[in-house]
């Protein structure tokens, strides 16, 4: 049974293999049956972590996995950001001649990786699962070659991501170095008792794990490669990185910081209160600038990690719940944003300026509507899940003593109503351009629909309940 906190990353894991096998014996032509295959998969891997939800916490492999109600919450809000990804790629892909059904295999192997960094609860595990859903992101970045923005994403994502694993590596090797220890548990045990004469090489060794992890998560100041990696990128894998890697390396965060270096929170906590305020800033105030929305949005991804960093430093009983709510909140309305993007890319290429937005919703009334609905989720206004996901973070943050990185939030939400609301301004009110109408895209317009629902259910669901006790 020690493999059970490892069923659903089996079950994606098997399933992106089955997938490879039966694409080399699969005629040329259409993917769709990869994709129902990849969906198939990706739900049967969701009905195992509502089946380990019940059984409680579960450790694994020489306790270096760990199922707990963390993990559930991650492992589902990764999953549901895979089986959207997957519904609105295929008429996008298949547009642009790029339907090869290996796409889903590499889908499938990368959220295997997230969902392996959710369980983690060793620095080596962290480590491999870091790896393990990188490597099939570098090569669905680059997945639309021979365009030359896709390639170019792919080598930057890749020569990045290099760096921040070895990073990574560095730090573990620290911190093993000056402990022997790299279970997670156990560290914060010796954190408790530390030796003096080993603490030095734990703090360099934790400052090299921030830097990593605040890598791949989009944190200033290692959040350059950010967009031109995501305008680069086919716009489905974009939204998929927006949201569902975003969750793993909150995960991995968590994980390692409130986790194994919890009992030294008051030697971290500042830098990262500094990265978060940064991350804010700096993230709110360039998407200002953006006349694209990809890059738009991933300037926008970048302010919620630092939203999410913020979480990080608030009361745990608090601070948890809400950056998991937060995370699916999030993950939910970006997917929805992203559906409507790839409605609008066009098969001979992406105008992906907000002009090519213009009136849509004039002809398109349901697609303005859910497009508002997202933007207005990602600013957090209510009744939508963002803005109670929000203000879970900033009442925990504020309960903490955080009070000025909480007025950045507040300051930083109010700017980011400007930039979110462009798009629905020239939605709704600016004249239409017939050469910018929407296509017709079933799997899309799911995924719209279910973000839309999920969106507006989960706000109205934590009012019901007084706070959506995790």
């Amino acid at each position: 049974m020690a493999w059970l906190p490892l069923l659903p990353t089996l079950i994606l894991t098997a399933g992106a293999l089955l997938l490879l096998l039966a694409e080399a014996f699969r005629r040329p032509g259409s993917a769709a049956g990869m994709a129902w295959g990849a969906l198939w998969i990706t739900a049967l891997g969701t009905g195992a972590t509502g089946v380990l939800a019940t059984w409680g916490p579960l450790e694994g492999i020489y306790r270096m996995v760990l199922w707990d109600r963390g993990a559930f919450w991650l492992s589902l809000t990764i999953l549901v950001g895979t089986g959207i990804a997957i519904l609105f790629s295929q008429r996008y892909l298949a547009d642009r001649g790029i339907e090869r059904g290996e796409y889903y295999a590499f889908l499938l192997l990368a959220a295997g990786g997230m969902l392996l960094m959710a369980v983690a609860a060793d620095l080596l595990v962290v480590f491999l699962a870091l790896e393990w859903l990188s490597f099939p992101l570098y090569i669905l970045a680059g997945f639309a070659r021979p365009q030359p923005e896709s390639e170019e994403a792919a080598l930057k994502y890749f020569l990045l991501g290099a760096f921040a694993s070895a990073f990574l590596v560095f730090g573990i090797a620290l911190i093993f170095a000056g402990t022997g220890l790299t279970n997670l548990s156990d560290l914060a045990a010796w954190l408790r008792r530390p030796d003096p004469g080993a603490q030095s090489l734990v703090w360099i060794g934790g400052a090299l794990l921030l830097v990593a992890l605040g890598f791949k998560a989009a944190a200033v100041p290692f959040h350059l490669w950010t967009p031109d990696v995501y305008e680069g990128a086919p716009t489905p894998i974009t939204g998929f990185m927006a949201a569902a890697t975003k969750t793993a390396a909150v995960a991995a965060l968590i994980r390692v910081f409130w986790t194994g270096l919890g009992p030294a929170m008051d030697l971290w906590a500042g830098p990262v209160a500094l990265m978060a305020a940064a991350t804010m800033l700096v993230g709110n105030g360039v998407a200002l600038l953006q006349s694209s929305f990809k890059r738009m949005m991933a300037y926008s991804s970048i302010a919620h990690a630092g939203y999410l960093l913020m979480g990080l430093l608030g009361e745990p009983s608090l601070a948890l719940p809400g950056v998991m709510f937060y995370l699916l909140a999030y993950s939910i309305a970006t997917l929805g944003a992203f559906a409507v993007a790839v409605r609008m890319a066009g098969p001979n290429g992406e105008d992906q300026s907000f002009g090519a937005y213009a009136g849509v919703a004039r002809g398109s009334p349901g697609m303005g509507a859910a497009m508002a609905l997202f933007m207005l989720s990602l600013i957090g206004v209510p009744p939508t899940a963002g803005f109670f996901a929000k203000l879970m973070l900033f009442a925990a943050a504020w309960q903490a003593g955080w009070i000025a990185l909480v007025l950045i939030g507040v300051i930083t939400t109010v700017i980011s109503a400007y930039f979110y609301l462009r798009v629905v301004v020239a939605m709704w009110m600016d004249r239409p351009e017939p050469r910018h109408l929407p296509r017709p895209d079933p799997g899309a317009r799911l995924s719209m629909a279910l973000s839309a629902f999920a969106t507006l259910f989960l706000g109205v669901l934590w009012l019901m309940l007084g706070g959506l006790s995790l």
